[in-house]
């Protein structure tokens, strides 16, 4: 399998379609834990992914307060040189210590993205971070032309080689944009959750930045074996027991959709995640799509969104089920 790839921006980074999303890999006791999880698990997921085409890991500090970019760098000791992945993660969460269960603190502050990067960049065992994000807008008061300004010190002193943000609005990346290029936007994006498909990714795409959307499958609802049964078994410390979409009356909606993407990944003869991948990345503007994956098997299920494009008969045949259902708000359907 030869995995599809597009630029991201004008970063200059050539990355598959498809990259291999490492939340869940920072295992259980902290506030947006998917429970525990197994760490070699973990890396022969990482493994298996990259050894399969994907040439890019998407991470943050805050997964597992440092422990996923830790497992990151376990994952990738033992992958040759020529053939290690991209490394791309975050920063401006400051998680307490003390208390590993509270939501961390949206801090951009010049000082705390200085030290977030010399730790992210221990972690990982690297020398440079090929992008390196902002998580969420600040909450400290911080402007952004002062965060946006140490990040762009951070790419002229060679610690990292692009810039991006992730759940920015279009007033903050053009206040950015004035400063120095955003090279890439990090939303959600997936066929329940399309706002971003208004306004921001059309931004980006007006203005040469890539956008590697998250959560695709809108964090498991659309996969082939998503169910009741599954919320029900989740971990108690799993942050999809109080997400929305993932209880009623939205979960009922939820798979509804899910169950409507069946015939399309019949006639192509792939997967239900699969679908919901290829279908964002079916939008102009969408460079990647993150997937998060736990075990070798579930990279597997969603790998073939990599090579898979849907037809505008399959696009019209989606947007009537989301129209039918009445999942989420416009756009139904790319242009």
């Amino acid at each position: 399998m030869t995995l599809q790839t597009r630029r991201l921006g004008t970063s200059g980074l050539e990355i598959t379609t498809v990259g291999f999303g490492a939340w869940a890999v920072g295992g259980a006791g902290w506030a947006f834990s998917w429970g525990p999880q197994d760490d070699d698990q973990s890396i022969r997921a990482i493994r298996h992914a990259v050894a399969s085409g994907v040439n890019w890991i998407d991470t943050a500090a805050i997964y597992g307060l440092g422990h996923s970019e830790e497992v990151v760098a376990r994952a990738l000791a033992g992958i040759p040189a020529a053939e290690r992945p991209l490394v791309f993660t975050k920063c401006g969460l400051k998680f307490d210590q003390n208390d590993r269960l509270k939501p961390a603190q949206r801090n951009s502050q010049p000082a705390f993205i200085r030290e977030e990067v010399e730790n992210s960049l221990r972690r990982l065992s690297v020398e440079r971070i090929d992008l390196y994000q902002f998580h969420r807008p600040d909450e400290m008061g911080t402007s952004v032309e002062d965060s946006w300004g140490e990040m762009s010190r951070l790419v002229d002193e060679g610690k990292v080689g692009a810039i991006g943000v992730s759940n920015y609005t279009v007033e903050l990346l053009e206040r950015c944009e004035k400063i120095r290029h955003v090279d890439s936007l990090q939303p959600p994006f997936s066929l329940i959750n399309r706002a971003s498909a208004a306004e921001l990714i059309p931004w980006a795409a007006a203005h040469g930045t890539g956008v590697i959307v998250y959560s695709p499958m809108a964090s498991g609802i659309l996969t082939d074996s998503f169910s009741r049964e599954r919320v029900g078994a989740m971990a108690p410390d799993d942050w999809r027991r109080r997400s929305e979409g993932h209880t009623e009356p939205q979960l009922t909606r939820n798979l509804a959709l899910r169950d409507a993407l069946r015939p399309i990944a019949s006639r192509h003869g792939t997967t239900v995640s699969a679908v919901a991948v290829a279908w964002v990345l079916s939008w102009p503007g969408v460079s990647g799509a993150i997937v998060g994956a736990r075990a070798a098997e579930q990279v597997d299920g969603w790998l073939p969104a990599g090579t898979l494009t849907l037809s505008q008969a399959d696009l019209d045949e989606i947007a009537a089920a989301v129209g039918r259902l009445a999942v989420g708000s416009e756009p139904v359907r790319p242009a």
